[in-house]
Order: C-alpha cells, then sequence, then structure tokens
C-alpha cells in the first residue's frame, strides 16, 4: 500500500501538461507498506539506489550516496541484531 501525503500542493493541468500554481514552498511524503521486494541498485556515477515494491507494484526508490548506505546498513545490521536478541 502506498501513502502519499502532499502539502501546499497545486498544479494546473492545462493541453495535457503539468504547471506549478502558487508559491515553490511544497512539500511530500511517500509511504511504502507490505513491501514484497526490496533490492539495491547502482545509480550513476556516484550513487546507490534502495528499491521497494508492494504487492500491486507500488514502488519507492531512495538514491542514497555511498557514506549513507553505509550507515544505513550500520543501523540495520544494529536494529536486526536487537530483533534477533528479542525473540
Amino acid at each position: 500500500m502506498l501513502t502519499l501525503t502532499l502539502d501546499s500542493f497545486m498544479i494546473e493541468l492545462k493541453d495535457g501538461s503539468l504547471k506549478n500554481v502558487g508559491p515553490t514552498d511544497k512539500s511530500a511524503t511517500a509511504k511504502l507498506f507490505d513491501v514484497e521486494s526490496v533490492e539495491a541498485r547502482a545509480f550513476g556515477d556516484s550513487q546507490l539506489k534502495i528499491v521497494a515494491e508492494d504487492a500491486a507494484g507500488d514502488e519507492v526508490q531512495i538514491a542514497l550516496s555511498p557514506e549513507d548506505a553505509a550507515a544505513l546498513a550500520e543501523e540495520l545490521e544494529t536494529l536486526s541484531a536487537g530483533h534477533e536478541k528479542a525473540e
């Protein structure tokens, strides 16, 4: 399940084109639940990408620097080890 929250978001649809309407202070939050698959990929020359997809085909992609990806991997390892001990 993909949820998308858009704040201060307004667009104009004219002749098949989207145009920003109003100030440029828009923001968005995307959340993907019930993930069925996750993979890591190279992205460009200097980034890594995490791709998560649910059964409905909804997909979220996150591009990270190698340093951020390493920090995330370390956090996941720590959380995973703590979770295994709790079981």
